[in-house]
Formats: C-alpha cells, structure tokens, sequence
C-alpha cells in the first residue's frame, strides 16, 4: 500500500525543483563558501519585510515558537522551516505507522524524499493562505484580493528558498543541514541580543538596558543602593537578567559534556588483517531531531489553537484545546487554559509549586513525544540497528568477535536504546533550561548546541580526510 501511494504522487514531484547532485567531488574550502552563502541568503531574507502588509497590534500567535522555527515576523522568513518541519514529521509517522513502505533502494529513498518536498511545498501554501485569511497581515477586505494574493506569493517563493537551500547544503554542496543551520543562527543571534542589547526600556524602575550584561553594569554604575542594584540586575522581571545568562551558560556546558557519553564497538575489515576501528553509538544517537519534531508539533498546535479560538471563541471543543490571553503590551500570546496550556512550560518556579498539575502534564508530554521521536526517526532516516548492519557489511566492515549474520542483533542491543534514553535526555535537559528560565528557551538551547557540534563534528572529519561513512569509525 505505501508504495502505491508514493508512486501515486511521483508524478507531481517533478513541480518541485531540485537540486542535483555534485558530479565531482566538492572540497572543503568550496563547501564552506557554500555553507556561508546559504546563511547569508538566509539571513538577508529574515530583514527584508514582506510588501502589502498592514501594521497590527494583535498579538504575535508564533512568539513563543519563533526562534525554534527560525522565523522572522513580518518578513519573507515568517513561516521559517515550519513547513519542513511539518511535512518531515508527518512522513515519518506515516513511515512508522507502516501506512507508507519506505523500502531500502536508493530509487524509493529517493521517491520518499521527493514526496516529503511536495507535501512540504503543500504546507507552506497552506499556511500562507492561513495567515493572510486569517488577519495577521490586516484584515482581509481593508488590504484587498490583489494583495493578499502577492503576500501568498511572497511567503511561498520564500518556502521554496528555504527548501532549495536546505537541499543544497545536503546534497553535499555544503555542510550540514540548513533547517539546522537556520535554527541555531536565530538562536545563537537571540542570546546574543539579550545579552548584549543596547536597546533602552522604562518598566516603571526608570530607564534599562535591554542587555543582561549592558544592563549589569548600567545599573551598578547609576544606582546608589549597590545591593538592591545587583539584585535586579540578577533578578529583574520581564527583562534579561544575569540568571538567565548563567542558566544558558551552564546548559550548553551541560549539553556539551553530554555530547561526549558514547559506546564504542570494536569493528575489523572482514578482508584486510589489522584494520580495526570502532563504531561509537551515542548518547544523543538522533542527535537534535527529537527536539525539532516535538517544536513543529507544539508549533502546529499553537497555530490551530489561536485560530480557532479567534474565530470560534466560545466553543466547547474550542476551549478545551486551548484558550488564549494577551501579554502585557501586546507583543505576544500566551495559553491561559486547554491543552495548550498544560503542554506549555510554566512561567516560574513558583507557578511551578502552585500548579503541580501543570508541571507534571508537561514534563511527561516533552520526554514522551522527545523519546517516541527519537525512536521513531531511526526507521525513517537510515540510522536502525538493521541498515547499520547493512552499511558495516558493503563496507566490509564487521564486529569483532561475532559473526555477519549476528552483526544486527548485536547493534539492536544498544542503538533503539541510546535512541529512546537520549530522547528521553534530550527532553529533560529541555524542561531543566526552561526552569531555570535560560534565555532562547531550553529547546532552542539545544538545538544550538548540538548543532554547532554537529558542525565542529564535520569540520573535524573533513580535516582529516575521511570519507562519509569510514569518517565515523574513530
């Protein structure tokens, strides 16, 4: 049945472009040029402000979800990889469900990844027909047909580029992945800017720095009282503090050292005497993907939530996914009931205490969705006990001290465990961060770190030579 249904939408993946792969072999130096044009690229378009739209002060629906998304609002990065995201989580749990049979050849792979793009594609229309019907740009019958049909137009040429760009950098013509890439640069800029803004604001406390550490200084050097200073510079509300800055500081150290927990498995050419290395399965084996699913998924709820609770208010089913309130200025939305709420982190350690409830449904919900993720991308992106084997074997690579035909029964014994334990981990150093209130969010947190690993990884790999899949035996 799901090969069927692939071949039933290959004829429509050809309306999709595509980038072709490298003919020859791309070095280091060509791939880095290419890696930083594509941030570029990236980075030019989250400045560049989407043409018809009209100023509203309703609140941003995405606030909470924008660095994750690495969206910019108002601009031609306002969907960001959301619809990557969507179409990736949703093929896999259609790959994990068995409704769609991916098969081993590189010919279904390829069938597979082709209709992941359509379906993403498919999204991003969607969700810019969503946005602009539903006012976030101006109400619809003030900014007229013409327009709201250009600003579609714009947010899916943009859709298209992002795609284009992360197929790029995977095909080989760069480093990594771009839905990675994009995600730890908006992160990486938002602590950065709350850490360093000089940006000025009046909370009722006389004039501050937006700037945790500008703001650390500005006030120890205006202020008479130097202990009441330093303790709104640690602790101050609503704006960066220094907390926040040394929260963040010691999640990544702690991510970090994380990153190094592993289990080498002594392998051997099958062919060659004395050529041994090791296969390391990690802690994190699924790496960021875990973190990134469970974001889209939490993203798409948020989105449908406030739609329908702006349209349909007093509806019962309406509620009971979840009700919405202003913040203070109108900058952003936060859930005030439903299950958006309980799946949203607590503001406080004391909202923490005072809603038990609340605390207990959102830590099972992020390690349980992180851990069925993680679990279930192995199936769907190559990475099981099974196409381990199958790869050790073409490279003529095996276990030392067992057999071929035990090679898979062996990797099962650790690999859908490191999967499920380092979503489970990944999780919890998530609910950690946004406790302890670390800026970025303990989810984007993550996503930096371990990507600017992942990059650190690569740049080491490619310095020593190595090829893609002898590179990880070390």
């Amino acid at each position: 049945m799901g090969i069927k249904f692939l071949n039933i939408v290959k004829p429509f993946c050809c309306l999709v472009p595509e980038v072709s792969k490298p003919e020859r072999k791309i070095q280091f130096r060509e791939k880095m040029l290419w890696t930083v044009a594509t941030l570029f690229v990236f980075l030019v378009c989250c400045q560049i402000p989407l043409f018809g739209i009209m100023a509203t002060e309703s609140a941003d629906p995405l606030y909470w979800l924008r660095v994750i998304l690495a969206s910019n609002r108002g601009t031609l990065m306002e969907l960001g990889i959301s619809p990557i995201v969507t179409s990736g989580m949703i093929m896999q749990l259609l790959a994990g469900a068995e409704i769609i049979e991916v098969g081993d050849t590189p010919k279904e792979r390829a069938l597979f990844n082709g209709a992941q793009k359509l379906f993403g594609m498919l999204i991003t229309i969607g969700q810019a027909v969503v946005y602009v019907s539903s006012g976030m740009y101006g109400n619809p019958s003030e900014i007229g047909a013409g327009i709201c049909l250009l600003i579609v137009i714009q947010l899916v040429f943009a859709g298209l580029i992002v795609l284009l760009l992360d197929e790029l950098l995977q095909k080989g013509y760069g480093l990594g992945s771009g839905i990675s890439l994009f995600i730890a640069t908006n992160i990486c800029e938002t602590i950065v800017w709350k850490a360093f803004s000089p940006t000025t604001v009046n909370s009722g406390r006389g004039i501050e720095f937006e700037g945790a550490v500008i703001a650390f200084f500005h006030l120890l050097a205006t202020r008479s009282d130097k202990v009441r200073a330093l303790r709104e510079a640690f602790y101050r509300q609503n704006l960066p503090n220094v907390v926040n800055l040394l929260a963040t500081i010691l999640v990544f150290a702690v991510v970090i050292y994380f990153q190094g927990f592993r289990i080498d498995l002594p392998i051997k050419n099958s062919r060659c005497r004395g050529q041994y290395g090791s296969y390391p399965i990690k802690l994190f084996y699924t790496s960021n993907m875990p973190i990134i699913l469970q974001s889209a998924l939490v993203s798409n709820i948020f989105m449908i939530s406030q739609m329908l609770s702006s349209k349909f208010g007093g509806n019962i089913l309406v509620n009971i996914l979840g009700t919405w309130s202003d913040a203070s200025g109108g900058y952003r939305s936060f859930p005030t009931g439903g299950i958006c709420y309980y799946i949203s982190p607590p503001d406080s350690f004391g909202q923490m205490l005072t809603e038990p409830m609340h605390c207990i449904i959102y830590i099972v919900f992020m390690l349980g969705t992180c851990a069925f993720f993680s679990q279930a991308w192995i199936d769907v992106s190559g990475s099981s006990a099974k196409d381990v084997a199958k790869q050790l074997k073409e490279n003529q690579m095996m276990i030392c001290g067992h057999r071929d035909k035990s090679v898979a029964h062996v990797l099962n014994r650790y690999i859908p465990t490191a999967a499920a334990f380092g979503g489970l981990c990944i999780g919890a150093l998530s609910v950690t961060a946004d406790f302890m209130g670390a800026i970025g969010s303990g989810t984007g947190i993550l996503l930096a770190v371990t990507t600017i690993y992942q990059y650190f990884e690569i740049f080491v790999k490619e310095q020593q030579g190595m090829g893609s899949l002898t590179g990880m035996f070390f």
